[in-house]
């Protein structure tokens, strides 16, 4: 059966006369009454009982009509879910994060997107950098919110969302100055705790670039994959860490923040949403949008 023959039979059950049915439909009755034959012919039954009154359902019409206007309801669903795909509001959208996005633009412009697109389904996977980069690369994500510039082989387009400097997560024991600053020398002399070399590079070296600057000898306690690792490495007495300023919305027990006395030998580190270049526009490249205009709120210390 063809979907416009169904649909043609519905209406004329509905209105019980073959004329106000064309005339609903926009078309001739000669071609409304020539779709109905057609249909009759396909099944091999008779659909309608005709007379002068009009027509009415025939048994086998009855049988079958409720199931087709639910049939018809569903493919009308699909076409216009398939419509919303198409014009990149409607999907499933994965996306991953890093830690200090979660606390401050993601919250907003998930809210934002849940208006403006409410039916698109936002997967969200917490990563660090470093397989954020991989799943990229291997389109196991859609969009990545990490901190950048990190190197990726896909073709991907990337939207800064905040510039954060680098502060000092110390173990709360830790004697602080009456200006609420600690030195690089001290932080070093607590030992290390610092992500792997993969994880975000230009801190990394930024760290070994000032501490040789001041000619300070330094030893990493222990190499971590995730902010909160550092974080509880930190929070249990192991060493202190620097990270993004970003990272300060997470409070962990046992872990205070502290501004760096010499943070201009230290590198800024840019927060950007990351996702592949396409052809066309997408519900990735709204949602990337919607990063950046939630992202204006940002205090980007």
């Amino acid at each position: 059966m063809e979907i416009q023959h169904v649909r043609h039979f519905i209406a004329a059950a509905d209105l019980g006369n073959m004329t106000r049915a064309a005339e609903m439909l926009g078309i001739a009755q000669p071609a409304l009454s020539q779709s109905l034959r057609r249909m009759e012919e396909k099944l091999g039954v008779k659909l309608f009982d005709r007379s002068r009154r009009g027509i009415t359902l025939s048994e086998a019409g009855a049988a079958i009509i409720d199931e087709l206007r639910e049939a018809v309801m569903r493919i009308d669903q699909a076409s216009e879910r398939a419509q919303q795909v198409a014009q990149g509001v409607a999907g499933t959208l994965t996306v991953g994060f890093t830690v200090s996005a979660v606390y401050q633009v993601l919250p907003r412009a998930l809210q934002l997107l849940s208006k403006e697109a409410p039916n698109v389904r936002v997967v969200l996977r917490e990563m660090p950098n470093l397989q954020q980069a991989q799943a990229l690369d291997r389109g196991d994500i859609d969009l990545g919110i990490l901190y950048t510039p990190l190197t990726l082989s896909a073709r991907l387009r990337q939207q800064l969302l905040a510039r954060y400097q680098v502060v000092a997560a110390v173990h709360e024991g830790v004697p602080v100055a009456s200006d609420g600053l600690v030195s690089l020398r001290d932080v070093a002399r607590a030992g290390l705790v610092m992500f792997d070399q993969a994880q975000i590079p230009l801190l990394r070296s930024g760290i070994m670039q000032a501490l040789n600057k001041l000619e300070e000898e330094y030893r990493v306690v222990q190499e971590v994959g995730h902010t909160l690792t550092a974080l509880a490495c930190v929070g249990h007495g192991m060493g202190a860490a620097l990270l993004p300023s970003g990272t300060r919305q997470v409070q962990f027990p046992g872990v205070r923040y502290c501004e760096i006395r010499e943070h201009h030998l230290l590198p800024s580190l840019q927060l950007s949403a990351v996702w592949r270049a396409r052809s066309r526009p997408t519900v990735v490249d709204q949602f990337a949008q919607i990063l950046h205009r939630a992202s204006t709120h940002i205090s980007q210390d």
